[in-house]
């Protein structure tokens, strides 16, 4: 039989063109109304109506995440272990610039705080449409070195932590929407003193890839993304300007990256036009690897 020939007077072609059309206005439907925001000439913000919760928010890339999702049109829930001042300035700034947002105190380790944190967003904002599993922690030591407490926090809260982060969200964001987790380049680029934390966040690569099947039939897209050298103090941390500056000359670009660059990435995979992008690792560090 060819493409073109017809059986009860169904061709083949017709079947695959309905389905294609048929997946995206499904898809489509359950991430927003655009296709009736277009044909009506209006133009709403690519996030109007939905929520997003982004885990260690208070600061650097979990900061400008929740920003530029609020610029997007997302209410947003911030979140923080400690940092309740820094929490509540980022909700001020999103509301300043006329977003929507709360801040919620939890700890990503204990299971029962990420569910309030969950419960906290649906109660505010009637529902979770991206999860963005940011918040981790970062101790660097050779492996002869290395102590059973840094070892055991980065365990705790990078792997232990983003797992509780993600269950929780497979079990609560709307269908279509999206579900984030932060890896980091240094998966690949493997330098001395980061064994164990690459290790923890080369999980996050792997929860991405299985996650995203578990999902299937959700129009949910689930994803990792792999900063390089980012201006945070996770980064910055104990090191000379002539170490960083030295760090940026190792990028094509000519500098380390900027918290707003990787919340760029994760706009787009939050965006509608980000739907296909499914199961995958996003290295986003200027081309560092």
């Amino acid at each position: 039989m060819t493409e073109g020939s017809n059986t009860n007077g169904v061709s083949r072609r017709n079947i695959l063109t309905a389905a294609a059309v048929g997946s995206a206005a499904t898809a489509a439907a359950a991430f927003g109304t655009a296709a009736s925001a277009q044909a009506s000439g209006a133009q709403p913000a690519a996030g109007a109506g939905r929520v997003a919760v982004v885990t260690g928010s208070s600061r650097g890339i979990g900061a400008a995440t929740a920003k530029r999702l609020a610029k997007e049109g997302f209410k947003i829930a911030v979140n923080c272990r400690v940092n309740r001042d820094l929490a509540a300035a980022v909700v001020k700034e999103i509301e300043g610039a006329g977003g929507e947002a709360i801040w919620e105190q939890a700890d990503v380790r204990d299971p029962v705080q990420v569910r309030r944190l969950f419960e906290a967003t649906e109660r505010a904002f009637g529902g979770v449409d991206v999860a963005v599993a940011n918040a981790g922690v970062m101790s660097l030591a050779p492996f002869s070195t290395m102590s059973d407490e840094d070892f055991d926090t980065m365990i705790d809260t990078n792997v232990k932590g983003s797992f509780n982060t993600l269950r929780e969200a497979a079990n609560k964001v709307r269908d279509g929407g999206r579900i984030i987790a932060i890896s980091s380049s240094i998966v690949q680029l493997r330098s001395p003193t980061y064994g164990p934390y690459a290790a923890s966040k080369a999980s996050m690569e792997i929860y991405a890839s299985i996650l995203a099947k578990e999902l299937a039939g959700r129009k949910i897209s689930v994803n990792a993304i792999a900063p390089g050298l980012v201006a945070t103090s996770l980064f910055l941390d104990g090191k000379t300007n002539e170490q960083v500056a030295g760090f940026a000359q190792r990028t094509p670009h000519g500098r380390i990256g900027e918290p707003a660059d990787i919340a760029a990435t994760i706009a787009f995979l939050c965006s509608q036009d980000g739907w296909w992008v499914n199961g995958q690792t996003i290295y986003s560090n200027g081309g560092v690897i």
